[in-house]
């Protein structure tokens, strides 16, 4: 059996691209299951009570050499912890290549577009079998989900396409609706604990210098009421010291994304996250808070400028 399972603090496509990826290798003749590696969001909840379905269990203690396939990640930092030890045969990802190696020569797929459930929609169509109702509509939710419904700049023209194809076959007739409905539950964030907020979309970053990296958390709030977040701000800040400490990070950064009005208002711990912010992005910082301006995605416009600036010279 192939365990078959997303990254760490897992978001809407790393659950249903597990779900789907699983059913897929199933219906071709591979015994695969999906599993989690964390607890659900709001949003991911709401998405699979919509669909009717259970979330995948937690992924169990693995033997060593026992084959997975890894969907929406590649890098270690974010996967299960014993994953050097495990034979991993597939991955499905849109992520850049992080350090992934492997024993054997693996399956991957990976393609720059704003989800894994458009890259699973090809699988489907490649493989010549139909996409079933409920597929379509995991698929759909995490294209919605990852893309900000097209509003992220990881939106290419196959999601939208994507979108278009699946939406009929999920029997979803109004899409932005839909989106709207998954945004609402995904900002529905009553007293959740300031940790759980922090990490309900978090990862951690290695930059620099292979031998010494400056490793860095990266949590991203995505919401249509940006001011209940920065109600909490206090809260916020201390579950981000806390993590910086547990986790023996050089820093820790939250992107408070207002999805509607496409902006990033980011939360700055301390005087370190305030010098890279300045100098990296040029942003401005006013009562530990810098504005990003319409920096909304982690992946394409967050990250990779961390990666320039933390860039060994010379």
């Amino acid at each position: 059996m192939i365990a078959v399972f997303g990254h760490l603090n897992p978001d809407t496509d790393a659950i249903t691209a597990a779900l789907v990826y699983a059913r897929l290798l199933t219906r071709q003749g591979v015994d695969a299951t999906a599993y989690r590696l964390g607890d659900l969001n709001f949003e991911t909840a709401f998405v699979l009570e919509q669909a009717g379905i259970e979330a995948p269990a937690l992924l169990p203690e693995l033997p060593a050499g026992a084959p997975v396939a890894l969907v929406d990640h590649n890098e270690s930092a974010q996967s299960t912890p014993n994953l050097a030890e495990l034979n991993v045969t597939r991955v499905v990802d849109h992520h850049k290549l992080g350090d992934l190696t492997t024993a054997q020569p693996p399956y991957l797929r990976f393609e720059p577009v704003g989800c894994t459930g458009t890259i699973l929609l090809k699988l489907h169509r490649e493989a010549g079998l139909d996409v079933e109702a409920l597929d379509a509509r995991l698929m759909l939710s995490a294209i919605l989900s990852d893309t900000l419904h097209f509003r992220s700049p990881t939106t290419t023209q196959e999601d939208r396409d994507a979108v278009a194809f699946l939406a009929p076959a999920a029997g979803i007739e109004d899409v932005e609706a839909y989106a709207l409905a998954m945004f609402a539950a995904k900002s529905d964030l009553g007293d959740t604990p300031a940790d759980t907020l922090l990490r309900m979309d978090y990862k951690v970053f290695p930059f620099g210098d292979v031998i010494a990296p400056h490793s860095w958390g990266i949590g991203v709030i995505e919401t249509t009421n940006p001011g209940y977040v920065f109600g909490r701000q206090a809260e916020l800040l201390a579950a981000m010291d806390q993590a910086k400490a547990q986790d023996g990070l050089s820093g820790v950064l939250l992107s408070v994304v207002d999805i509607l009005n496409e902006t990033n208002r980011t939360l700055v711990l301390s005087a370190t996250e305030e010098k890279v912010l300045r100098e990296a992005f040029g942003a401005e910082v006013d009562g530990q808070v810098a504005d990003l301006g319409g920096r909304i995605s982690r992946k394409k416009q967050i990250v990779p400028t961390l990666e320039g600036y933390f860039a060994p010279q010379g």
